[in-house]
């Protein structure tokens, strides 16, 4: 019972959450410089001051500011995000589309990076004074110091033009028939690129963290009591010492869901992945507030919800941990 009234208290302050988000994201765009109906005028090909006011009053936009926050809120009450100016479709359909992409890109990444992060954090552990140790510390501040977008680039005249093993981007090649599984093949050789690119800069954080941890865990009395016992140096590491050192790389993968988020919107415009990011970014371009709108709402959305599951995934790793206590 306590668990649950935690998980509900949880679910009510990311509710809060999300509500205050929601206004100051509709308040800065409304604040941001430019018409609207400027630029839905322009897609058109121009238009005089009576077809103008015509786009104010099909969009809501002759209305004060505070009215058209109030049908906002209220249409996203019944799950309706609003209807795109650029692209002419609702909003809901739009990120349903993009959204199986972005979530394969963004959570494949997060894996990667958590599990070779912590391999490579507990090999350096291992001999915190060794070769390796210095090779991973090397590793993980060219990671985390690269911007995103020049490892993608690099990645791309790497393995696409002088060695063309994979694809420059895009997720699937229309030229590609079979079944389901050489379909998965397929969209796993396009998404190789792009997901090591993302990854790069976590796998950096993540290694460096599990090595911290590592040493801190290695250095403890029940591990010292576990080696006197005769067990088996892998057994000590890898069953005593690493359940205990994941517990802040677990907090840490919950606290950089955001980033990582963020960062697929790059790694989607340099490799033309058909997901969120690449179209957050034409939405800015042609200044579609309702999918940008949408699109943040859904981003905060996916935030909160992985915090909870932190939360959740913290108290199976360390059961000393009750649910709620992780700060």
């Amino acid at each position: 019972m306590k668990a649950l009234a935690l998980i509900v208290r949880r679910v009510g302050n990311g509710a809060l959450l999300l509500f205050a988000v929601l206004i100051l994201n509709f308040l800065l765009l409304h604040l941001a410089p430019g018409d609207i109906a400027d630029t839905i005028a322009g897609d058109m090909g121009g238009a005089d001051a009576e077809v103008m006011e015509e786009i104010r009053a099909r969009f809501g936009l002759d209305k004060p500011f505070h009215h058209q926050l109030g049908l906002y809120l209220a249409r996203l009450a019944q799950g309706d995000l609003g209807y795109s100016y650029f692209f002419q479709t609702p909003v809901t359909e739009l990120i349903f589309e993009r959204l199986a992409a972005t979530l394969l890109l963004v959570i494949s990444a997060q894996v990667l990076a958590i599990v070779i992060g912590t391999v490579l954090g507990v090999v350096a552990a291992r001999r915190p004074n060794g070769a390796t140790s210095h090779a991973v510390t090397l590793l993980a501040l060219f990671g985390y110091s690269a911007p995103v977008f020049w490892t993608g680039i690099m990645l791309i005249i790497l393995f696409c033009s002088i060695f063309p093993i994979f694809p420059v981007g895009g997720m699937i090649d229309v030229r590609v028939e079979g079944s389901w599984f050489v379909r998965g093949l397929d969209v796993l050789h396009h998404l190789m690129l792009p997901m090591v690119t993302l990854a790069s800069i976590f796998l950096a954080l993540y290694s460096r963290l599990a090595r911290a941890s590592m040493l801190d865990v290695l250095g403890s009395d029940y591990v010292r009591t576990a080696r006197a016992k005769g067990l088996s140096e892998f057994v000590v590491v890898y069953k005593h010492a690493l359940r205990n050192a994941l517990g802040p790389v677990v907090t840490l993968a919950g606290l950089q869901f955001s980033g990582i988020m963020s960062g697929a919107v790059l790694v989607e415009t340099v490799f033309s992945w058909p997901g969120l990011g690449s179209l957050a970014l034409q939405s800015i371009l042609a200044r579609d507030t309702p999918t940008i709108l949408g699109i943040l709402f859904f981003s905060s959305l996916v935030v909160v919800v992985a915090n909870l599951l932190t939360d959740l995934v913290y108290s199976l790793v360390d059961p000393r941990i009750e649910l709620g206590e992780r700060n």
